[in-house]
């Protein structure tokens, strides 16, 4: 069976999604395939990625065609917009239309069986496919403004109604995110599978290497709070920044805050209730960091403070669980499913519940080794092997039932 995904147009930027799919496209690319699985790469570069080595169970396909016509590279755009909580554009029919046609092609061309979407950026198509779910968050929170400004909510309750109702598989990363699609799309159980998300494999004795160099890069002070997200509302860069404050007045403790990321359009409001709160001199804005800078961080960091509303399943996490940074998570639908008891668990609406949580962190060191070390093991349980081993069985299965038709 020859199975096509999509590959190219990944941007670091989006953070989350870029370390998903990285993931799991170094496990695909290392896994061992037995029987006939056929998976075939297809983008709109001319050629290949430079990390595609010659493997049996790999192919690649260009789709590249004149910039004026590239229909897939326009599409690719459309897709980082959706992901980055942005409206879809005017031309989104034409645009897609054009993208069915070139699928089509595709498929016919390379006898494609079956499409795997890693993320929200698959069609409806005539063609079996599995489709990835991470969040339904415009149905559970639509007041936030990056689900539900302008035509936002529309466009995506339209796509997700649509695209996961066809889908032949959906994979969710928990129980509580299957129970969502189940809730929201009617769909059947059965089609429905949790595998969950893998932890992304950083590379420690490189963490370890730079961390020592790293306070000094970016001007930070050492035994700092953590937080690497995008600067959206739900990111919830404002709670934190009251429980910091909190720490200052009620406890004495000056934790120095570091965010990492780029601007979603929320960053200014956050630099102005910084100064207004005094927290000029503790709190580090550092925009966008190489990912070998960010592990240097995740390394030197006194904790993880990751306090989105959203979920069920988030990736930061899981990388700080990798290099042996101690979690603190908001405590979202899916987060102990997700995190176990490897992460100290808060709610993200109360400033107090969040202090508390860095106190007993930075007052109870056995806490802090038992979350390190309960960390490595959620790691090393859960990998990209695990998780491409478990798509290869949903094919193996579907199979049987694709074989009766050409």
């Amino acid at each position: 069976m020859r199975i096509g995904i999509y590959c190219g147009g990944q941007n670091p930027v989006l953070c989350g999604s870029y370390t998903f799919e990285n993931e799991i496209f170094r496990a695909l690319i290392n896994s061992d395939v037995e029987g006939d699985l056929t998976f075939v790469l297809y983008g709109h570069e001319k050629e290949p990625p430079t990390v595609l080595p010659a493997v049996p169970h790999i192919e690649w396909a260009s789709l590249y065609c004149s910039p004026k016509n590239n229909f897939l590279s326009k599409v690719s755009r459309l897709n980082r917009k959706l992901m980055n909580g942005l409206s879809f554009s005017k031309n989104k029919a034409k645009v897609l239309s054009g993208h069915e046609e070139n699928i089509k092609q595709f498929r016919e061309r390379h006898k494609i069986d079956v499409l795997w979407f890693f993320g929200p950026y698959g069609l409806e198509l005539d063609v079996p496919y599995i489709a990835t779910v991470w969040d339904l968050q415009h149905r559970l929170q639509p007041y936030f403004p990056e689900v539900s400004f302008g035509t936002e909510w529309n466009e995506r309750e339209k796509y997700y109604e649509t695209f996961l109702r066809k889908a032949s598989f959906i994979l969710t990363g928990t129980q509580v995110g299957k129970t969502e699609v189940e809730k929201f799309y009617q769909i059947s159980s059965e089609r429905i599978r949790v595998i969950p998300f893998p932890t992304p494999q950083m590379k420690a004795e490189k963490a370890d290497f730079h961390a020592k160099n790293i306070l000094e890069k970016y001007k930070i002070p050492n035994k700092y709070l953590l937080y690497p997200a995008r600067f959206f509302p739900h990111k919830n860069h404002a709670n934190l920044l009251l429980a910091t404050k909190l720490l200052n007045e009620k406890y004495g403790y000056e934790f120095p805050v570091v965010f990492v990321g780029p601007d979603a359009g929320n960053q200014g409001y956050i630099k102005k209730l910084t100064a207004e709160l005094g927290l000029n001199k503790q709190v580090h804005f550092l925009g966008f960091v190489p990912k070998e800078d960010l592990q240097a961080l995740y390394k030197a960091a006194f904790a993880l403070t990751f306090v989105t509303f959203f979920g069920p399943d988030n990736l930061p996490p899981l990388e700080a669980f990798s290099l042996g940074c101690p979690v603190i998570a908001s405590k979202v639908s899916g987060a102990e499913e997700q995190l176990g008891d490897s992460a100290l668990l808060v709610d993200p609406k109360d400033p107090e519940h969040i202090a508390s949580a860095i106190k007993n962190l930075w007052e109870d060191e056995a806490l802090r080794q038992n979350l390190v070390q309960s960390g490595y093991d959620r790691a090393a349980r859960y990998t990209g092997k695990h998780y491409v081993k478990e798509v290869f069985t949903i094919l193996r299965e579907f199979q049987a039932i694709r074989r009766c038709w050409q």
